[in-house]
C-alpha cells in the first residue's frame, strides 16, 4: 500500500468500479500499533479514488486513526496488514506485542463508531530477502482472524493457490499480482453484509 505499482492503485480501481468513494494511505513497514500515533517511515503513499498515487520518501509519517477517521468520516475502514508484523525471519511469532498492536488499533476504531475490515496476508513463495514462509503466513492469518474483532476478517489465503501469484523477492507481488489480489479483496468486501460495511441508520 506504500508504493506504485503494488496494491493500492487496483485496489482503489476495483473499489472505485464497484461504486465506492476511497481514500487509501500506506507506510512502509508500518505495524498495527503504529496508526495510533504519528512515527516516521521510510516510505508511504497517498490515493483518492483514482487519482494519482502522491508517493512520499522520507517525509512519510503515519497519522492516528482516529484522525484519519474524524477527517474522511469513512462508512468502513479496510486494514491491510499482515506481513509487516509476522517476523518471518525470526524463530518465534511475538505473540504479545501483535495482540497488543492488533487490540490496540482495532478498539480505537470500534469507539469511533466506524466499521471495519481487516485484510490478512497473501501466500508468497518461502525464502526471499524477507524470509517469508507458508507456515508462519498461514499463523498470521489464523492470529488476525481471531483477534480482529469487531473488525470483520478477510482471508487472503482463500484468494490464491500458494504460488500462484508471482513475487518479486518472495513478500512482493508483480504488478499481476496486485491487480489479482485487488480485484479479490473488492470481491470480498462487495459480499459483505449492509450492516458490516456502514454503521448510517444504525444506534452508536
Amino acid at each position: 500500500m506504500s508504493l506504485a505499482d503494488h496494491l493500492t492503485e487496483p485496489l482503489n480501481a476495483k473499489l472505485t468500479q464497484l461504486g465506492a468513494k476511497v481514500h487509501s494511505i500506506g507506510a512502509c513497514g508500518a505495524s498495527a500499533g503504529d496508526w495510533l500515533t504519528t512515527k516516521k517511515v521510510d516510505c508511504g503513499a497517498d490515493q483518492v479514488d483514482n487519482g494519482k498515487i502522491q508517493i512520499k520518501g522520507r517525509e512519510a509519517t503515519t497519522t492516528p486513526i482516529g484522525q484519519l477517521i474524524a477527517k474522511d468520516k469513512p462508512d468502513l475502514v479496510v486494514l491491510v496488514i499482515g506481513d509487516t508484523m509476522a517476523s518471518y525471519d525470526k524463530p518465534d511469532f511475538p505473540k504479545a506485542w501483535a495482540w497488543q498492536s492488533v487490540t490496540g488499533l482495532t478498539k480505537a476504531i470500534a469507539a469511533t463508531g466506524t466499521k471495519c475490515a481487516w485484510v490478512g496476508p497473501a501466500w508468497g513463495k518461502a525464502g526471499g530477502m524477507y524470509g517469508k514462509n507458508d507456515a508462519r503466513t498461514q499463523l498470521m492469518s489464523r492470529f488476525l482472524a481471531s483477534n480482529v474483532a469487531p473488525c470483520t476478517y478477510i482471508d487472503s489465503l482463500t484468494m490464491s493457490k500458494p504460488g500462484q501469484w508471482v513475487t518479486t523477492d518472495g513478500q512482493h507481488f508483480t504488478v499481476a499480482g496486485y491487480k489479482s489480489w485487488g480485484n479479490a479483496i473488492g470481491d470480498a468486501l462487495a459480499k459483505l453484509p449492509a450492516d458490516a460495511v456502514s454503521s448510517k441508520g444504525a444506534k452508536k
